[in-house]
């Protein structure tokens, strides 16, 4: 099989022919179909040091062509979204409904996929390794899906839309009326604006410095764009909610000056959201406890959207089904296996909202 694999940091991906490692009981190997191409996958290659190979992707639809003889949630023919984290159903966490905490995602980011030319293991990104033809997943990560939409958008389900629309809808819980701040304006951040919107969100700003993503997120459901680049993006911000701050405001790049941008330009009693994932070397603040207190103040952590992801990729499928999310509209262009490298240029320099590695 063909796999695109993290060698070194900073460096390209490494295009290989590696063979798959024997699946186990409980795996499931998929033919991918369709692979966004996420700023997940660049914060490895920027802030790994390398030493263990790994297979990136993780935003993945696929045909499964094979099911271990325990499998019991999909069989060999269907279609499926392969979900950035898996769900045992049977976990502490899981049983709670906070499948997107699942205790199985350690066991799975540990499992080495593939085996190269040198007889070195590589692992899978997030368990998944979608940047090549197959891979082998555990069937924790398998949902299945039954719609007739293209596999170039149910492949940004499994990781940039639920991320980002599951922040406004599942972790915040924007209600009709409120007022939105998003700043990046990517796939995930996109995303957001498009859960803000549908879920009733009366003013919706969009904040990015390229002039190309703020124009894209008004065609997504922002009312108001801000150049960081015009002004304090804090200012602008509170120009438009009269001076108060948004109700919402949610950080979308995982950058911590940026976060705090985030928690200044909410309003007293509001909600930030942080949705991007900083860097662990730096990635703190110190929070202004007294103000915290003082002005009733909720910070909350977002991961993959707080997303049940087999009650929420259903009803994700239905929105775009039914118009109310514009899914393929996110799909800037359109890469093959080949072009990964590319791909990920193309995201770095901005000119795509999402890319999407297609099956040649």
């Amino acid at each position: 099989m063909r796999a695109a694999i993290f060698v070194e940091k900073g460096q390209d991906l490494s295009l290989e022919d590696v063979a798959a490692i024997t699946p186990g009981s409980r795996d499931v190997i998929v033919n991918v179909l369709a692979s966004g191409v996420c700023q997940s996958d660049q914060a490895v290659i920027d802030r790994m040091p390398g030493g263990k190979p790994m297979i990136l992707g993780h935003e993945a639809c696929g045909v499964v062509d094979w099911v271990g003889p325990e499998v019991s949630r999909v069989r060999a023919g269907q279609r499926v979204i392969v979900a950035l984290t898996p769900v045992c159903g049977k976990c502490w966490f899981c049983m709670r409904q906070e499948t997107h905490l699942c205790e199985m995602g350690p066991d799975v980011l540990a499992r080495p996929r593939a085996r190269r030319a040198d007889g070195s293991e590589a692992n899978a990104m997030s368990g998944v390794g979608s940047f090549a033809d197959m891979m082998t997943v555990d069937e924790a990560s398998c949902i299945p899906v039954d719609t007739d939409l293209p596999s170039d958008q149910l492949a940004l389900i499994g990781c940039g839309f639920t991320t980002g629309f599951g922040a406004a809808i599942n972790t915040a819980n924007v209600g009709p009326g409120a007022t939105v701040a998003v700043i990046g304006c990517g796939g995930v951040g996109t995303s957001t604006i498009q859960g803000a919107r549908v879920a009733g969100a009366s003013r919706i700003i969009a904040i990015d410095p390229l002039a190309m993503k703020r124009e894209s997120a008004l065609r997504f459901g922002a009312t108001d764009q801000v150049d960081p680049g015009a002004g304090d993006p804090v200012e602008q911000v509170k120009a438009l909610t009269g001076g108060r701050g948004v109700d919402f405001a949610f950080e979308a790049v995982g950058a911590v000056p940026l976060q705090l941008q985030a928690l200044q330009m909410t309003r007293r009693g509001g909600t930030t959201v942080f949705v991007g994932i900083a860097s662990r070397a730096g990635g703190e603040f110190v929070l202004p406890t007294f103000q915290m207190a003082m002005e009733d103040r909720t910070v909350k952590g977002s991961y993959y959207g707080s997303a049940r992801v087999t009650r929420d990729f259903p009803r994700f499928i239905e929105l775009i089904e039914t118009g109310r999310v514009d899914l393929g509209g996110m799909v800037t262009k359109h890469f093959s296996f080949e072009e990964v490298n590319a791909a990920l240029g193309a995201m770095r320099n901005g000119e795509v909202v999402r890319g999407v590695l297609m099956d040649s």
